[in-house]
């Protein structure tokens, strides 16, 4: 009986092994390992081989079943395969046959194929060469404009290209390469743009100087027009003029409007019949270019950053425009040349402001104006601070009114101007009276200080013609005779009166406080004649014209006859002659207030009206020439007690005066001789000051200290020449004084002669003090002074004297006046 653990391995095999017949040959390693993993795996190959025997067995047996029917399968077979090979060769020959038969269809049917295909092919092509023509004319359009610098076009071109056209064919390579091209183009058109536009900015910067020129010129002939209308107006329905209905159509815009709503005046002047019609703005400068590049940028999404740059760089043009040149105001020329480059400048904004929406605004006009009136008031300050010559002057005014009348025209604010022209007003003030001061030097210089002398009755009246002076007595003289000034008078007198005409000529056409507020019409106002216009412009130009003639009298003339009266060379005669000239001119002062008043029609009695300091002006040169003649006086004393030569040692004195005394005297009364002419009050005077001065220096003379010593004779010497002085002032040399008047110029040495000569110590001594004393007006000091120089002659002269008893007693005597005199001045002096 088999072992148990021998059959449960033999089952195991048989299950092995019909797992290996029933499973698939990829999965039989799991199978083939449970064999290798046990310890039976020789039995289990024994078991393996049987089983394949078996399956021999079972093959060959079925084999063997059905061999015949195999042997007849391959009988069978191979007839068919003789069959088969005949069929074969009829078929390809056949084939041979119908291919021989074919070819030629075969080509007609590949021909026919081709050209179906090229058919097809072309007339693909001819629908997309349709949609390609489009687009390749509008390219070749595009390089035309371009070419032509019709760019504004051209990106039009541009822009239906590239959104209508090259949609529809994008596909193609042409096509990408053009939509690569667009922004290229784009750039290109941009950059073209902007090279014309800086073209144009270069164009209009060389041209502002005409344009500015030109609207100037406009500006002028509108004001002379006006001014004809206001001169002129039309009376009655006659038939007007062509000119005059513009000239009128004119002036109904600007009382309404000062420029039109679609453009600025000067680019839409009308042709009024003038001898040369002036061409406006756009007919000196292409604008086109800037509305092109404007419209291109605006295209391109760009507008924003072309406003910036126009802006930006006309700013910079505004700067140069502004800066004026170094020599501006050496000629009117270079501050014409300054306007016509700023008007310019403006009138091309104004224009672009009307004539673009928005590329630049009022703000932005508004804020260059503020600049350059700014710029142009400090560099007019500047510039017309150097000008000397008051015809330079009068014309820059009068180029100013019109450089601000024409940018008012255009809406722009001109009052700061008109302030300025009100510090040129006084600058000119000032001019002229550097100019008069030259005129009124020449005048006085040349004068010859000698009555003008008048031979017939044509030259009297020409004189009195030109100098308001009236003399009854002068008239009813006989010729030839003599007008009591000289020829400086009238001269002066003239002079101040063009000086009052320049004066006037500066207020013509200035807009003054009164018109700058104004509007509308304020320019036909300030063509107005001065009688014509309001009473506060009138009584303006009044105040004006006084203010600056008083500076003339008080100031320039005032120096002018200053300087004349300290000259050194300067004689008595031609002193006299100038006092008596400022006489006349004082009283002339009445007819200037006339003038004027009748020039500026404004009567002197309105209030706040100035008033002329001529009289003043006058008399303070009146004073000084008088106080002039008192010092010339006194010096030509001065010069001729230089002469004097007193022995003062002398015995006896002489006969008469002394020589130099003598001489002085006849001057003094041929000087005053000279002063008949004179106001009765200065000739006496100057007749007492050289009396006074006389005597003074005829004391000062006896008290010098150099003088040690004087005799009784030379005491009496000098006697006779104060006697000559005091019969001089009795003579009356001037008509006036009352009674010894004059003579008490020479009290103090008439008393003090007295005392001495008559030895009268004692009455002197006992009245000293009283109002009624004989000698009142001896000073103690100069008493003891002359005597002690007395004393001393007296002891050195007579050295045996003291034996002599009269000698002794003499100066014994002087002695004891000498101490009481000593004790007097002590007493007084405590």
């Amino acid at each position: 009986m088999a072992e148990p653990g021998s059959l449960e391995a033999a089952a195991e095999h048989e299950r092995i092994l019909r797992e290996i017949e029933s499973t698939d040959t990829a999965c039989i390693g799991p199978t083939l390992r449970s064999v290798y993993d046990g310890e039976e795996h020789g039995r289990f190959m024994e078991k393996l081989e049987a089983r394949i025997r078996n399956h021999d067995r079972e093959i060959e047996k079925m084999c063997n079943f059905h061999y015949q029917g195999f042997v007849d399968s391959i009988t069978e077979l191979l007839k068919v395969r003789g069959e088969a090979q005949k069929l074969k060769n009829q078929v390809t020959d056949t084939n041979r046959k119908l291919q021989n038969e074919g070819k030629e269809l075969i080509i007609a049917m590949e021909e026919l194929k081709q050209c179906r295909l090229q058919q097809r092919n072309i007339s693909t092509t001819v629908d997309k060469l349709m949609l390609c023509l489009p687009v390749l004319e509008m390219y070749s359009k595009l390089r035309e404009q371009m070419k032509s610098k019709r760019h504004y076009p051209a990106l039009k071109t541009l822009e239906h290209l590239e959104h209508t056209y090259l949609p529809q064919v994008s596909h193609y390579r042409f096509c990408k390469i053009m939509v690569d091209n667009i922004p290229k183009l784009r750039e290109e058109i941009k950059e073209v743009s902007m090279s014309d536009l800086k073209d144009f900015l270069e164009s209009i910067r060389k041209h502002s100087d005409k344009i500015g020129e030109t609207a100037m010129k406009q500006a002028q002939q509108q004001r002379n027009l006006d001014n004809i209308v206001s001169q002129h107006p039309r009376i009655g329905g006659g038939k007007k003029s062509k000119k005059e209905v513009c000239a009128g159509s004119d002036l109904e815009v600007k009382n309404t409007s000062p420029m039109s709503e679609q453009d600025s005046g000067i680019l839409d002047v009308e042709d009024e019949e003038e001898d040369e019609e002036v061409p406006g703005a756009q007919d000196l400068v292409d604008f086109s270019p800037v509305h092109r590049c404007l419209h291109i940028y605006s295209v391109l999404g760009a507008r924003e950053t072309f406003e910036n740059y126009y802006r930006k760089q006309r700013r910079k043009q505004a700067r140069l425009v502004l800066q004026p040149p170094s020599n501006m105001h050496e000629t009117l020329d270079g501050y014409r040349k300054y306007f016509n480059q700023i008007v310019g400048f403006f009138v091309v904004e104004d224009h672009i402001l009307h004539t673009t929406q928005g590329l630049v605004n009022r703000a932005y006009i508004d804020e260059l104006w503020e600049m350059a009136l700014s710029k142009t008031i400090a560099a007019l300050r500047t510039h017309s601070s150097y000008c000397s010559d008051p015809n330079l002057v009068l014309d820059l005014k009068n180029l100013i009114v019109l450089f601000a009348d024409t940018l008012q025209g255009y809406g722009f604010p001109v009052n700061q101007l008109f302030d300025m022209l009100l510090e040129i007003r006084d600058q000119y003030s000032e001019t002229l009276l550097k100019k008069w001061s030259g005129v009124f030097r020449n005048i006085l210089d040349s004068d010859n200080y000698s009555p003008i002398p008048v031979a017939n009755e044509e030259i009297y009246k020409k004189i009195v013609g030109q100098f308001p002076f009236q003399d009854a007595e002068l008239e009813k003289q006989p010729f030839p005779k003599k007008f009591p000034f000289s020829e400086f008078v009238p001269k002066v007198y003239s002079q101040i009166k063009e000086f009052i005409y320049a004066c006037l000529k500066f207020s013509e056409d200035l807009h003054l406080r009164s018109q700058q507020r104004a509007g509308g019409s304020f320019l036909l106002r300030l063509l107005l004649p001065l009688q014509d216009l309001p009473s506060s412009r009138s009584t303006e130009v009044d105040d004006m014209i006084r203010k600056s003639t008083n500076l003339l009298l008080t100031r320039t003339l005032s120096n002018c006859l200053q300087t004349v009266i300290k000259r050194r060379n300067i004689g008595l005669t031609e002193l006299v002659q100038i006092i008596i000239n400022t006489t006349h001119l004082e009283k002339s002062c009445r007819f200037l207030e006339e003038f004027i008043t009748n020039i500026t029609n404004v009567l002197p009695e309105t209030v706040h009206t100035t008033k002329l300091y001529g009289t003043t002006t006058f008399k303070d040169a009146r004073h000084a020439a008088e106080e002039e003649i008192y010092t010339n006086l006194n010096q030509k004393i001065d010069q001729f007690l230089q002469l004097a030569d007193y022995d003062w040692m002398a015995a006896e004195p002489g006969s008469r005066a002394s020589d130099y005394l003598v001489d002085l005297i006849a001057f003094l009364r041929s000087t005053f001789a000279v002063f008949t002419h004179l106001p009765g009050k200065v000739a006496q005077t100057a007749c007492m000051s050289a009396c006074k001065h006389l005597s003074t220096s005829l004391m000062q003379l006896l008290l010098e200290v150099e003088v040690r010593q004087l005799t009784l004779g030379a005491l009496q010497q000098f006697n006779l020449d104060v006697e000559e002085c005091e019969q001089f002032a009795r003579s009356g040399p001037v008509p006036g004084f009352q009674g010894d008047t004059l003579q008490l110029a020479f009290i103090d040495l008439r008393q003090l002669l007295d005392l001495f000569l008559h030895w009268d110590w004692s009455t002197y001594l006992a009245d000293y003090g009283q109002p009624t004393c004989k000698y009142l007006r001896v000073n103690p000091t100069t008493a003891l002074t002359l005597l002690e120089k007395m004393k001393d002659t007296s002891r050195k002269n007579n050295v045996f004297a003291q034996f002599r008893k009269n000698e002794r007693d003499k100066q014994k005597l002087i002695d004891t006046v000498a101490k009481q005199l000593r004790s007097l001045i002590n007493s007084h002096h405590l």
